[in-house]
């Protein structure tokens, strides 16, 4: 970490910080700025990145391959350095496919898409219903909780480790991974590469045991998956796990934590969904997703790459500033409000290209379930304390401490 990290951002065009408070707080501002002044921003900061701010601009970059990877070194803006690698894990790509080329790109996802179809997430959908219904029971007689920490970030873990056939009473050390590789670990190597190794063991004795006791779980399934007449290798399938845990669980639950903060904010919207039907649910769960997209992903640029005024250099990184794009004013209307029954909308929360999100549908199903129950449950809840919320951010942006009062 370099003194430049520590100080005030100067100048947003040439000096943006991701993890200054500012932007982490709300960074619609930073965009609509370097937006109008660039449009595609550097910084020196953690190594050096660029920062697009149109959704164009953002679009053509993520489909951009092979001139900008998503393996060299991995989808986050901060390269973990040298001595905190681990060479001996031959075969293991810990993200694969979204830190993966093609080919291994396209092999490892074909692998994966067949467990994350509407059909084959259906099951899940009975599951988190239970599963939003206990969690509310446990605190609704309270006037009031924490819908980050009580709800919101509950939700996801459980949900992926009953798919996944893991012990869903792990739950608590499963947030304390995910936010020591993807938090608290994204400026930390060391803290990111011990979180990183715990993950990695614990998920690579179950697929040892899938294989010697097979189950009907998303695990066992992998371990019978075969790419070219070959099973896949027991590396790949931990680096699926891996996936699944990691980015499947930050990420929802930073996507339900944010329309919960902004409905106990937003009382007319807050009041609509009260008594929404199945239409005005479906936009709004899109134009939630849109408003407050959760993640940005970073690439390397590996050949000369000219856009909209800007030179990228092999050995650059850059952010796929997909939250940003979704605020762009050449393609929504009014970016910056949240319009519940939005028609045209085409955002690009799970990314774009060969990187898009496989687990799309899944998170759509939660989002829109949490949601659903908490409103038939608590229709009525306003911010009890709203300098106490903290957000979560970086790569992955969410409320992380949201104190509500439940009734007006």
């Amino acid at each position: 970490m370099t003194d430049t990290e520590h100080c005030p951002v100067s100048d947003l065009s040439t000096d943006y910080d991701i993890f200054d408070p500012d932007y982490v707080h709300d960074p619609v501002p930073a965009w609509s700025e370097i937006r109008e002044a660039c449009p595609i921003a550097h910084t020196d900061r953690w190594g050096g990145s660029w920062l697009p701010t149109r959704y164009d601009d953002v679009q053509a970059l993520a489909k951009m391959v092979p001139e900008l990877s998503s393996a060299n070194p991995g989808p986050i803006v901060v390269n973990i350095p040298e001595e905190f690698r681990r060479p001996e894990r031959e075969g293991y790509n810990g993200a694969a496919p979204i830190s993966a080329d093609p080919p291994e790109q396209t092999w490892t996802r074909k692998a994966l898409l067949p467990h994350f179809t509407p059909k084959a997430i259906a099951p899940q959908h009975e599951y988190t219903q239970k599963l939003c219904h206990e969690l509310i029971d446990g605190f609704i007689d309270n006037g009031g909780c924490d819908a980050a920490v009580d709800y919101a970030q509950q939700i996801p873990p459980r949900v992926i480790a009953h798919k996944l056939g893991v012990d869903g009473s792990r739950v608590d050390e499963f947030i304390e991974w995910v936010r020591g590789v993807l938090e608290l670990g994204l400026t930390d190597p060391a803290t990111r590469l011990k979180y990183g190794d715990t993950i990695h063991d614990f998920f690579k004795a179950e697929v040892q045991d899938r294989r010697a006791d097979p189950r009907d779980d998303l695990i066992t399934a992998l371990c019978n998956t075969e790419v070219d007449g070959q099973l896949l290798p027991d590396p790949v399938i931990v680096g699926m796990c891996n996936l699944q845990l990691v980015a499947g669980i930050d990420t929802t639950w930073s996507s339900i934590g944010s329309a919960l903060w902004h409905f106990a904010g937003h009382e007319d919207d807050r009041r609509r969904m009260a008594g929404a039907d199945d239409d005005l649910w479906g936009t709004a769960v899109e134009e939630l997703l849109r408003a407050y997209s959760p993640v940005t992903m970073a690439r390397t640029v590996m050949e000369p790459v000219e856009i909209s005024g800007a030179s990228l250099q092999p050995g650059d990184k850059v952010l796929m500033n997909f939250p940003g794009a979704n605020h762009d004013p050449e393609v929504f209307e009014d970016p910056d409000t949240v319009i519940l029954d939005r028609q045209r909308n085409r955002h690009i929360a799970f990314g774009a290209g060969i990187h898009r999100c496989a687990g799309s549908n899944l998170a759509r199903m939660e989002m829109e379930v949490a949601l659903r129950t908490w409103f038939e449950r608590i229709p009525e809840f306003t911010l009890s304390a709203p300098d106490e919320v903290t957000w979560a951010g970086g790569q992955v942006r969410g409320p992380r401490i949201l104190p509500v009062t439940f009734g007006v």
